[in-house]
């Protein structure tokens, strides 16, 4: 069976699973502090195709690749700046070989941590840092571009630009929110779900979202907003497996996998389309998720 279009799929009325968090299971294997997490993609290979594999067993239908800070400018804190095309290629060709001939790979793009606003680069800048790491993870067998953990306007536009412009994968572009005193939500820049979907989608975005920083609940009432604000954009959600306690100096994620499909159908009433896990969340959520949704 082919796999088509992510976009089809939606248009056909399927509810998409994707998968959970790579950083956390990449440190249950063994990345330390301090390590480029990126690296393992060439250095420990074996370890990050079971991290992928693990999540298609769990039952999702797409996943993501270890290269949120695959950006020259993430890279370069680790002398790896010279390695961007190398290190992506081989993030996408990992998860590819994972998601086989039926599943979706939408490769991560994560924040560059620099700040037009600062002066510290323009956005021709960015969108250069950008298209370099976006064509290596379309060479390496991307079907998505998921640019992600945006809270910049300028920023996203960006990415979701020079995936446009040079690749012909499809785009997905989500933020990040935190809940203000006022009940609103917001993101670090002062963005709301409202001007972020509207933004996503004026750059060119396919599918609009949000990830991290938030659990199922919370999710909902930011989906039911981005509906309102894009009624025809499919919205995908990443939710963290609750927020997190800091228990014993570690940072515990309270949310099982029961207590995150519990939220599925209230998600999906608000306008989800494709729903996976972020931070704290595992194979045993998706798979859970997975279950909810059929």
């Amino acid at each position: 069976m082919s796999r088509g279009k992510i976009l089809e799929a939606v248009k056909a009325r399927r509810i998409l699973v994707s998968d959970g968090a790579w950083g956390t299971f990449l440190q249950k294997k063994g990345l330390q502090p301090g390590e480029c997490p990126e690296l393992w993609c060439v250095t420990h290979r074996a370890d990050v195709l079971d991290i992928a594999k693990s999540y298609i067993a769990a039952g999702a239908d797409m996943i993501e690749t270890d290269s949120f800070g695959g950006t020259r400018y993430k890279l370069q804190h680790y002398g790896l700046a010279d390695r961007v095309a190398e290190i992506n290629r081989a993030a996408a060709a990992i998860s590819r070989e994972a998601a086989g001939p039926e599943r979706w790979v939408i490769a991560s793009v994560g924040p560059t941590g620099q700040m037009t606003l600062m002066g510290d680069v323009t956005e021709e800048d960015l969108q250069n840092a950008f298209k370099e790491q976006i064509v290596a993870l379309a060479a390496g067998g991307a079907d998505g571009i998921c640019v992600e953990t945006m809270t910049a306007l300028d920023e996203a536009a960006a990415a979701v630009r020079a995936a446009r412009e040079n690749t012909s994968c499809e785009v997905i572009c989500t933020f990040t929110f935190d809940r203000t005193q006022s009940g609103e939500y917001r993101t670090m820049m002062g963005v709301s779900p409202t001007d972020a979907a509207k933004a996503a989608i004026e750059a060119g975005a396919h599918i609009i979202g949000t990830n991290c920083g938030n659990g199922m609940e919370r999710m909902v009432d930011i989906v039911r907003e981005m509906r309102a604000a894009a009624p025809h954009a499919p919205i995908l959600v990443h939710a963290n497996a609750g927020l997190p306690k800091s228990v014993g100096g570690v940072d515990i994620f309270p949310e099982t996998p029961e207590d995150m499909a519990a939220r599925v159908p209230a998600l999906v009433a608000a306008g989800a389309n494709i729903i996976g896990g972020c931070c704290g969340t595992t194979p045993a959520h998706i798979a859970a998720i997975r279950a909810a949704v059929a």
